[in-house]
């Protein structure tokens, strides 16, 4: 029986040979490719790519082909990643007051459909505000953020990531604003879920806003966190149609759904080696 499948990932500015060099050395390591995506981005020159192998139980290991590929990447620049796709990825999960992302993520964490490992749900609300929420056996931290701790909390939670061996951060709904030093250390492996998908309604009561100006559509956006605000590379992306008869509170409630709905999609993504960055936005390699 073959190993548990690789997944690579790579980029690197776009010439002719890529696909061959990459497919003939997997080839030559003993490599049976069970799904190979590509794209080449005409605007910027830059090539993208995600292969899915495997390798019969006599073939290379995971050093042997980390070498071996490293001598392909070389030449061509890469930027690549190459790891089983079996493994679960360390991942935190931020939340405040608003908890439904966080109750949405532990259910298909639970179940198996989102592969990761869960270090630690963080949250600036005391465990009495989530005392409806299933958290057994799952390490909660409670650190409150104001104007006068807010570096010292931030400076406890990444000591907290640090110490959990954390890969991955999950800002569910996490009403606190990230500080450039916070967010810059998180660079690429930060998720934010954005409550409006236009950005003519950012911060307090969104859906109020685009309420008050009679919009058709409402929806959410899922992004890598940076020090721009609310401006990170997109993920995904989901919206709904409304009507004049939705109140503001119809639209909170349907917001709920789609913001459930896309931060579970982006986070999956993610975790399964499907998103790639390209410059200030991304590539997903989807069904």
């Amino acid at each position: 029986m073959p190993r548990d499948p690789y997944v690579l990932t790579l980029s690197c500015r776009n010439r002719p040979g890529i696909v061959a060099a990459v497919t003939t050395r997997l080839f030559e390591l003993g490599g049976d490719i069970r799904d190979a995506r590509q794209f080449d981005d005409s605007e910027t020159g830059r090539f993208f790519m995600r292969v899915v192998f495997d390798v019969a139980p006599e073939g290379t290991d995971r050093a042997g082909l980390e070498a071996a590929l490293e001598a392909v990447a070389a030449p061509f620049g890469m930027a690549w990643r190459l790891r089983p796709q079996g493994e679960k990825r360390r991942v935190m999960i931020l939340v405040s007051k608003f908890d439904h992302c966080l109750v949405d993520l532990l259910y298909r964490w639970r179940i198996g459909e989102i592969p990761m490992a869960l270090t630690a749900v963080v949250a600036n609300h005391p465990r009495e505000t989530y005392a409806h929420v299933d958290l057994d056996g799952v390490a909660f931290h409670y650190l409150p953020v104001d104007k006068a701790n807010k570096a010292a909390q931030e400076a406890a939670l990444t000591a907290l990531i640090a110490a959990t061996g954390t890969e991955v951060v999950v800002l569910a709904r996490y009403m606190q604003v990230l500080s450039p030093a916070l967010a810059a250390s998180l660079a690429g492996r930060c998720i934010n879920i954005h409550h409006s998908f236009l950005p003519g309604f950012k911060g307090a009561r969104p859906y109020h806003q685009a309420h008050a100006r009679g919009v058709k559509l409402i929806g959410a956006t899922a992004h890598l966190v940076t020090d721009d605000l609310d401006e990170g590379p997109i993920v995904e992306q989901d919206v709904e149609r409304i009507s004049h008869h939705d109140t503001p509170e119809d639209l909170v409630r349907k917001g709920r759904d789609i913001e459930r709905r896309v931060l579970a999609r982006a986070l999956r993504y993610f975790l399964e080696d499907r998103v790639i960055v390209n410059g200030g936005k991304t590539v997903v390699f989807v069904d």
